[in-house]
């Protein structure tokens, strides 16, 4: 019985973390979770540093998005960014630019 204890607490964050993927609302929008993140110089860094087609892949979602919220309209539901689809294509690239920062700061310490 106590090894059914995690499995069950598996998929209940995993339900869990799809509703609230949902409840957020910017997939209604076609943007995903990176597209969301506020741009700090770090941000701005990591986007400068995308490859260009995922750029433009960004911005498009951007300007769409951006576009519907000025009609106050959604994306058919077809067209919503499904939380299994869900890419973290900032992350590595942000993680990157930080650590480069961080490192830069203490080597202007010493």
């Amino acid at each position: 019985m106590a090894s059914r204890a995690p499995a069950a607490t598996s998929r209940l964050l995993v339900g869990f973390r799809k509703w609230y993927y949902n409840a957020c609302g910017f997939n209604k929008l076609g943007l995903m979770r990176d597209d969301t993140i506020i741009e700090d110089s770090d941000v701005k860094e990591a986007i400068r540093r995308l490859p260009e087609q995922v750029y433009n892949d960004r911005m498009f979602r951007v300007k769409r998005a951006l576009d519907l919220s000025m009609k106050q309209q959604i994306l058919p539901k077809d067209q919503w960014t499904k939380y299994e689809e869900e890419v973290h294509y900032l992350e590595p690239y942000l993680e990157e630019v930080v650590r480069e920062r961080k490192e830069k700061e203490e080597w202007a310490k010493k």
